[in-house]
């Protein structure tokens, strides 16, 4: 493995979405609301300086965390995969559990983008890693906590 986590395009373009608001917006402001608590005089009892330092910590925490994940990432676009019908990395896929019939669908995403509600499941998760490598028509198990459930893959689609 290169140490490359992938991303989809859009992931990171959420990330670079973040870090710009971070350096152009956030940081100059955690900088002034410093320079302003410094201006009340004695620091040392200032709850609005120790709140500003611990917010600016934050801030440049996350501009750092988030330039490292760009640098190490290998951005995705699904639309251009050409997984010969296999559910890999960005794929999204149509799946039903055969013991409901209910139908669900998810897409593959990297581990910051991944979000339950908009459908969207972290390559590590269990269910994304029963799925890897399977093609529409296969049948896929997943150990859940309330037990193995199993799903039929019924399309698979790059987007």
């Amino acid at each position: 493995m290169s140490g490359k986590i992938p991303i989809t395009v859009k992931g990171a373009e959420l990330l670079r979405a973040e870090l710009h608001r971070l350096k152009t917006k956030d940081r100059p402001e955690i900088i002034t609301a410093i320079a302003e608590a410094r201006a009340q005089g004695d620091i040392s009892e200032n709850a609005e300086y120790d709140a500003a330092k611990e917010r600016q910590g934050f801030i440049e925490g996350r501009i750092i965390e988030i330039e490292s994940k760009l640098s190490s990432a290998q951005i995705i676009n699904p639309a251009q995969l050409d997984g010969d019908g296999r559910v890999v990395f960005g794929a999204t896929v149509d799946l039903e559990d055969q013991e409901s019939g209910d139908k669900v669908t998810y897409q593959i995403v990297g581990d910051d983008e991944a979000d339950l509600k908009e459908s969207k499941i972290s390559i590590s998760s269990p269910i994304a890693r029963a799925l890897i490598g399977k093609f529409a028509g296969d049948m896929a198990e997943v150990k859940a906590p309330g037990g193995v459930r199993e799903y039929e893959v019924v399309d698979v689609r790059y987007i």
